[in-house]
């Protein structure tokens, strides 16, 4: 059996791939923008990749194709599977049909945190012994690949709510019939797809409605949006997870920046957690994990002694350079949100003398929209000093957000300005965050690099 993989360099459908190739089929694939850690991933599997959309670049004896939700009508490789009569699929139909079936799925869905929370997720099963399956948007540093079958029963997915394909306009999440769900947390987003927060909503509640009464749902209990989500109606047993609220799953921190935290089950203390990841989210996401662990079986309390042994995934504050004084991560917030929580996070580690640099990127779809354009101030106020990356081609003006910033900002018109003025800028001591959900040209290395 022979895939072609369209789209094959997004996370998701590089997952895909890896499970395909452990499953014997034989891989190609073809993508427009290739670039870490999945192009890494597919190199190691020995995946033949093309670079660009064109007809000829699938194999005549491809027995099926399969079409990422990034490709659309008036592409060549889409109008030659259509008009070629080929057989084709979604990603996520592939996975629902292929990998899914006789599985018990634990489903990881909310606007922020699903790869840490999946790859989380998954590290407490395999630490406790489960062996499990998993679908993570990224590459978990604790397995070194983003997708596996797994020997165990349990098989961990990230369940996006972006839509599945130009012929399936439902959330990729409907498709995975999950026993376990965890509805993280929920923001208005994708702004290219969903007009406002209540289609979003409608689209958790879809996936609300395929979890079984035997199931369980695991709800970020702080969350005012998911409330309205459950209020739709629910048939599963509801268990919640917050910090500042009472839930069945409560954290107290014991670490302001969230390095150790207590875990408390119906009040109940499990014991004290200690791990690498900063910040009160990761917190909240390690709530979310244990819970569905637990709800899968597994003793919460040996659960959270595998908190030590975790590790976040590549691109979610991933250090990737020491040079001298100056540490440079790598990020993938994409949102004010997140962008705002990740800074607070590192922010409290290294205290307020410290200067913390923020590099960031617009390049989700609705970045570049401009739908987040208000929020993006605010959500930079613990950074001393940005550099924001504004393409000629960015359709709305950065001066805006750079004058309401709290510290210096700075908006470049390419990433080689951006390196210069950055390299000019950074000094002894400081932390310089590098913020995007794509490749960034390379900048977070090349900078590293120049500081070498």
């Amino acid at each position: 059996m022979k895939l072609h993989i369209l789209g094959i360099a997004g996370t998701f459908m590089g997952g895909l791939a890896a499970l395909a190739r452990e499953r014997g089929y034989t891989v190609e694939g073809s993508d427009q923008q290739v670039y870490p850690p999945m192009s890494t991933q597919l190199e190691q599997l020995g995946i033949r990749l093309a670079q660009g959309y064109r007809a000829e670049h699938i194999s005549a004896d491809c027995d099926q194709i399969v079409i990422g939700n990034a490709l659309s009508r008036g592409n060549a490789a889409v109008e030659h599977v259509l008009n070629a009569g080929l057989r084709y699929s979604s990603g996520a139909q592939w996975l629902a049909e292929q990998v899914l079936p006789g599985r018990e799925v634990l489903a990881v869905a909310g606007t922020h945190g699903k790869t840490t929370t999946t790859a989380l997720l998954a590290w407490l099963l395999e630490a406790c012994g489960a062996e499990p399956g998993f679908l993570v948007g990224g590459v978990p540093q604790n397995f070194g690949v983003s997708a596996r079958l797994g020997r165990g029963r349990t098989f961990v997915v990230e369940a996006d709510e972006y839509d599945t394909a130009f012929f399936d306009k439902r959330s990729k999440f409907v498709h995975y019939r999950p026993r376990i769900a965890i509805l993280n947390n929920l923001e208005y987003d994708h702004a290219d797809i969903f007009p406002d927060l209540a289609a979003i909503q409608r689209q958790f509640h879809h996936l609300v409605r395929t979890v079984p009464g035997n199931g369980r749902l695991i709800v970020n209990g702080e969350d005012a949006a998911l409330r309205e989500v459950l209020a739709m109606g629910a048939w599963t047993p509801v268990e919640t997870f917050a910090i500042d609220a009472q839930a069945d799953w409560q954290a107290r921190l014991v670490a302001a920046d969230g390095s150790r935290f207590e875990v408390l089950r119906r009040s109940e203390s499990l014991g004290v957690a200690t791990w690498s990841l900063l910040g009160r989210h990761n917190v909240m996401n390690a709530l979310a994990a244990l819970a569905a662990a637990s709800a899968a079986g597994v003793d919460p309390r040996q659960a959270i002694s595998a908190l030590a042994g975790f590790h976040s995934p590549k691109r979610r504050l991933e250090l990737i350079a020491e040079r001298g004084d100056i540490r440079v991560y790598d990020d993938f917030a994409h949102h004010p949100t997140a962008i705002a929580v990740t800074l607070a996070g590192l922010r409290a580690q290294i205290g307020p003398d410290t200067r913390l640099i923020a590099v960031l990127e617009p390049r989700s779809n609705s970045m570049r929209m401009g739908a987040h354009a208000a929020a993006l101030a605010p959500s930079l106020a613990e950074a001393d000093a940005v550099f924001f990356l504004q393409r000629p081609e960015l359709p709305w003006d950065a001066a805006a957000v750079i004058a309401g910033l709290r510290g210096e900002g700075r908006a470049l018109p390419s990433v080689d300005a951006l390196l210069t003025a950055l390299e000019a800028e950074v000094r002894a001591g400081d932390r310089v965050v590098f913020m995007s959900n794509g490749g960034f040209e390379g900048a977070p290395r090349r900078f590293a690099e120049r500081l070498a």
